[in-house]
């Protein structure tokens, strides 16, 4: 039996939160190299499972974009000059804005650290779309949550469709004996791949909303009012909880305590929403004893940096002056923790 896809979810974000937390390279691409590592070991022959390697590709964009920002921009500034770039004069109210001009060792170090930081979030959302199925994610989808269902399964779908899609064209053109590569090949693939996944998206959004899917039944006004209420104050909490936590800088009232009372009144809206939908479930994912630990291994990794951060651990190394990173040990073994499924779990065959 497979494992419920939350739990790769709650894994993967454990993860994420991590890299979300730090901007030391040693610590990002030791969560870099733990990702993808389980995914390697754990993803299954679905096709959704290949969209991991379009995450990275798009993270190492994301990283040459973040210096190329820094170069012509600027930024953080420091005494250690690599080059000079021709600079162009900017008007009085632009006064901390240039274009052009030196370029240090330490801004761009601090640059090369938040795209990796960005690249690895990146490279998480991509683990957790290689290995749980997203089909199978929106059955586990809250009984309040079906009206918005059909949306949702076009958003969590699009992406490995795309891969999907990009992998037929490709095999339809190297068929039919067409030699294209390069950027030529880029532009006669772009329309057909996205044109195809959109049509594979839509589709299963049309057969679910055909069968009924977000079918609610009849409740009064005011219990509609009062789940919309709950629901949507809950998620703003949670939205709040996830950025305190991420963020190192915030408050502390504005992470840990506002996720769990995020939390408390999405539950709420969700349970009181339930009754709205009558709808029976064929073989529904259960959380395994499995399933936990996977879920846990994850949530101990962002579990050791708060920990270690409460003890005082720097895990923002310092560009001005420019230093030499060094792997603070706790979190370090709290991302390694999360190599777990790799035991727990075992490469299982998925039909498309």
């Amino acid at each position: 039996m497979t494992l419920h896809p939350g739990a790769w979810w709650l894994w993967a974000l454990g993860l994420a939160a991590v890299s979300g937390r730090t901007s030391n390279p040693l610590l990002l691409a030791l969560v870099a190299v733990v990702a993808g590592y389980v995914v390697m070991r754990c993803r299954s022959n679905a096709p959704w499972a290949s969209a991991y390697g379009m995450f990275l590709k798009l993270g190492l964009i994301v990283i040459a974009i973040r210096v190329l920002f820094h170069v012509l921009i600027g930024g953080i500034t420091g005494p250690t000059v690599l080059f000079t770039l021709p600079e162009v004069p900017l008007p009085g109210w632009a006064q901390g804005i240039r274009l052009g001009g030196p370029v240090s060792a330490e801004g761009l170090a601090h640059a090369v650290y938040q795209g990796l930081q960005l690249a690895v979030l990146l490279g998480c959302v991509g683990a957790a779309n290689a290995l749980a199925n997203p089909k199978r994610l929106l059955k586990t989808l809250p009984a309040a949550l079906y009206e918005v269902s059909v949306a949702v399964v076009v958003a969590l779908t699009v992406a490995p469709q795309l891969v999907v899609a990009a992998r037929d064209v490709r095999r339809a053109r190297q068929l039919r004996g067409d030699p294209v590569r390069g950027r030529r090949a880029i532009r006669t693939l772009l329309v057909p791949v996205l044109e195809d996944a959109l049509d594979r998206s839509l589709t299963l959004a049309a057969a679910m909303d055909s069968r009924g899917y977000g079918r609610t039944a009849g409740l009064p006004r005011r219990t509609r009012a009062l789940t919309s209420a709950l629901v949507v104050a809950g998620l703003i909490g949670l939205c709040v909880g996830a950025y305190g936590l991420l963020d190192a800088s915030a408050p502390g009232l504005v992470g840990a305590p506002a996720l769990a009372v995020g939390a408390l009144l999405a539950v709420a809206g969700l349970r009181v929403g339930a009754v709205r939908v009558r709808r029976t479930k064929y073989r529904p994912d259960r959380w395994t004893p499995r399933a936990v630990l996977v879920a846990v291994s994850g949530l101990a990794a962002i579990a050791a940096t708060i920990a270690a951060e409460l003890m005082g651990v720097g895990l923002v190394p310092s560009t001005v002056p420019l230093e030499l990173p060094e792997l603070p040990l706790l979190p370090a073994i709290g991302v390694l923790v999360a190599l777990a499924p790799i035991a727990i779990t075992r490469r299982t065959e998925v039909a498309a």
